[in-house]
This record gives C-alpha cells, sequence and structure tokens, in this order.
C-alpha cells in the first residue's frame, strides 16, 4: 500500500510538472502597445447572432419609407429636407454678405433677395422637418464650406465671379432632386414643400443669370439620359 501511494504521488507530481512546463513554453506577455491593437481591432467584433432573421444585414435592407399621418415618407423625401437645410446653412449668410461686399449694384441686389427668401425657406425646412421628426444638418458640408472660403477670399470683380459662379452651381444640383421628390413623392407635406422650395430655387437660378456673370463653370453637367 505504501509503494502505490508514493506511485500515486509521482504520477500526479509528474502531470502537474509537465502541464507547468508546457504553459511556460507556450506563454509570451503581450507587448503594451500589441494589447492597445487587439482591443481597438476587437472592439467592433459582436457576436454574431443565433436568430438568422435578427441579422444587421436583413435589418439594412429594410425599406427606409415610413409612415406619417401625411402619407409614406421616403428616404427621398427626407433627403430633400435635409438639402434645402444645407443649401440655407451656407447661402444665406454668403448672400448677406455679398450685399455688402459685391462690386456691382446688380450683384447686390440679387444678393438681397436671395438671402431674405432662404430666411423664409430656413423657416419652412424646421417647420416641416419638426412635423416629420426629420434630423437636420447644423453646418454647412466641406464643399460648402470651400465655395464659402473661396468666395471670401475675392474682392472686386472676382468676388462677382466667383460668388455668383458657385451659387449658381448649387442651385442647378439641387433643382433636379427638387423634381424628382415633387414627381415621386406620396406624402402631402414634402409635396407642398417641394413646390416651395422649386418656386424659390427656380427664382434665384434667374436672378443670378440676370447678373450677366454665369459661365459654363457655373452650370453642372448634364444629367444622363
Amino acid at each position: 500500500m505504501r509503494i502505490r501511494r508514493s506511485r500515486h504521488v509521482f504520477i500526479v507530481c509528474g502531470i502537474g510538472l509537465l502541464c507547468s512546463t508546457s504553459a511556460c513554453a507556450t506563454y509570451t506577455p503581450t507587448p503594451v502597445s500589441d494589447v492597445a491593437a487587439i482591443s481597438t481591432a476587437t472592439a467592433d467584433i459582436t457576436t454574431e447572432p443565433d436568430d438568422p432573421a435578427s441579422s444587421p444585414a436583413e435589418e439594412e435592407t429594410e425599406p427606409a419609407t415610413r409612415q406619417t399621418e401625411w402619407g409614406p415618407l421616403s428616404e427621398a423625401d427626407q433627403e430633400l429636407v435635409r438639402k434645402v437645410r444645407l443649401a440655407s446653412l451656407w447661402e444665406m449668410p454668403i448672400a448677406q454678405d455679398a450685399v455688402q461686399r459685391a462690386s456691382t449694384a446688380r450683384v447686390r441686389e440679387v444678393s438681397e433677395t436671395i438671402a431674405s427668401q432662404h430666411h423664409t425657406l430656413d423657416r419652412r425646412v424646421r417647420d416641416v422637418a419638426s412635423k416629420l421628426e426629420i434630423k437636420l444638418p447644423v453646418k454647412p458640408t466641406t464643399q460648402q464650406q470651400s465655395w464659402m472660403s473661396d468666395i471670401s477670399g475675392r474682392s472686386g470683380a472676382a468676388y462677382d465671379a466667383t460668388y455668383v459662379k458657385w451659387l449658381r452651381l448649387a442651385h442647378g444640383q439641387i433643382f433636379g432632386l427638387i423634381g424628382a421628390v415633387r414627381g415621386s413623392t406620396q406624402n402631402t407635406l414634402i409635396r407642398r414643400f417641394a413646390e416651395q422650395c422649386n418656386s424659390a430655387v427656380l427664382n434665384h437660378q434667374r436672378l443670378l443669370e440676370s447678373t450677366g456673370l454665369t459661365t459654363p463653370a457655373s452650370f453642372p453637367s448634364p444629367p444622363a439620359t
């Protein structure tokens, strides 16, 4: 009995020693820099859901249209509201600036009208966004800010020409979206809003063209046919 116990103890100790040796042989401390990298890399990893029906990929394919008391609200409808808000965020202040800085009376006159109408349009867009629960941007895009800087950095005739170029280009870009949304929307509130936008943007294009300062660079590329 004594001999058997000794062998048992020896075997157990041997196994423990073997496990300790194996563990020591395979473990290597991870450098602090690697730990930070691993933490960053794994921060976005999520466990794949057991139920395929709740897969994020399938959720992303769900229609963006949602119901409101004024009818279905599509993603295009919401995009128009956001784009009009973005237009006001840069065109309103730059038009107000042009009222003071433009070198010709006609550009100053046009700018005063554009600034005033954008002020009215911005109140309308915030009212529509509130009713339809659309989150609005709070500052111009990077491109719009670059246009503002380009205009503000000039003086005299160059100021007027650059001002007209960028404003006419911007109005031409959003004009197509207004028409597409007005023609397709089933939301009565958006339909009325699109008509107001159409009237304002069409008028602004005419005003800018009346300065005689538009060039080929003032117009966006024609739509694909």
